[in-house]
């Protein structure tokens, strides 16, 4: 199987929309999806970049799997972060090395940025995912929990 990992351009918003709603159904959480094309546009293409994607192409050209990852900074290493949000593979194209190639050019972006490291988050039910990480040498960390606020709770800090 031919793949290509490419830096996503505007013109495949509709492939990432895809893929993102197909990330949705495949954890049951599609009932959570607010993304539209129109705010990929603006947060991911914009004049003011919010988030980056790569893509994972067959030889058809097809967009077949994404990682769409952003920068932070870590305050005890003193460098950036890559930060992982989403990586996903369409289920009848896994087994091919694309994850691995995905994680791969990350890492070439992280250390081309002088990234102190990467990290990302997996739901504790998917074990394929947890064990494809551990395969590849990442660290699964058991004591940090991810706290959130959403937008209408913003209100109770101001």
């Amino acid at each position: 199987m031919g793949i290509n990992i490419r830096e996503a351009s505007r013109k495949d918003i509709p492939s990432i929309l895809s893929l993102v709603e197909a990330l949705a159904d495949y954890e049951n959480l599609r009932h959570q999806v607010q993304v539209t094309a129109e705010l990929l546009e603006l947060h991911g293409f914009g004049e003011k970049p919010q988030f980056f994607t790569l893509l994972a192409e067959n030889e058809k050209r097809k967009a077949v799997g994404f990682a769409l990852y952003f920068f932070t900074f870590s305050t005890f290493t003193g460098k950036p972060t890559l930060y992982l949000e989403d990586l996903f593979v369409l289920p009848d194209s896994r087994g091919n090395g694309i994850g691995k190639s995905l994680l791969a050019r990350l890492a070439v972006i992280a250390s081309g940025n002088d990234c102190g490291r990467m990290e990302w988050s997996v739901l504790d039910w998917n074990e394929p995912a947890i064990r494809f990480y551990r395969a590849l040498g990442a660290e699964l960390l058991t004591d940090w929990r991810i706290f959130r606020l959403m937008p209408d709770q913003f209100k109770l800090l101001t």
